[in-house]
């Protein structure tokens, strides 16, 4: 069973834009079972789901562990494990989280709120990440090396910091520069 792309399937709920049962379809990919099965109930279970999930990121990047353990604690709780194997052919064993037959939201929602859970106890929830760039929000889990993970991505880094060096830059502009203007007139 892959922890980690249980997890990353929260990652990738929390930051994607899902408005209507299309933009879910398209979340989904287009070809896939869950496309297919999606349903306006799957919609708006999975648009709570988000939220639900993004606090859970906002408690563990704020430190506030417990919080993030209660909250997943209770989406299991919702959403109950039930631990299956599954597979294509017979060398392509592997374990699922819930029964075939769930809806599509609460096969999505289980297996993002187990990755997280396992997440959590093997690495702790200051692994959980929201981007340090106020314009953007999205979340992430922090793979460094030493926990110093602040952007969800290299975009959002530079953009930043960009930013912040043409913000320094004003700020340190010479106050004499701006006293050698003569008035025209």
């Amino acid at each position: 069973m892959n922890f980690d792309e249980y997890a990353r399937t929260a990652v990738d709920l929390v930051n994607a834009r899902i408005e209507t049962l299309d933009d879910l379809r398209v979340f989904f990919g287009g070809q896939s079972w869950q496309a297919d099965e999606a349903t306006e109930r799957d919609l708006a279970a999975l648009r709570r789901g988000q939220r639900r999930l993004r606090e859970v990121f906002e408690y563990g990047s704020s430190g506030r562990d417990a919080d993030a353990v209660a909250a997943l604690n209770s989406m299991l709780e919702l959403q109950p494990v039930q631990p299956r194997i599954s597979g294509h052919d017979a060398a392509d064993w592997h374990m699922h989280v819930t029964s075939r037959g769930s809806s599509v939201s609460n096969e999505y929602l289980v297996g993002a709120a187990w990755g997280l859970a396992v997440w959590l106890c093997e690495f702790g929830s200051a692994r959980f990440g929201v981007c340090a760039d106020e314009r953007c929000g999205n979340v992430y889990l922090d793979t460094s090396s030493n926990n110093c993970r602040r952007f969800c991505s290299e975009r959002c880094a530079t953009r930043s910091h960009v930013a912040a060096h043409r913000a320094r830059k004003r700020a340190t502009a010479k106050p004499a520069d701006e006293g050698a203007r003569v008035p025209v007139g």
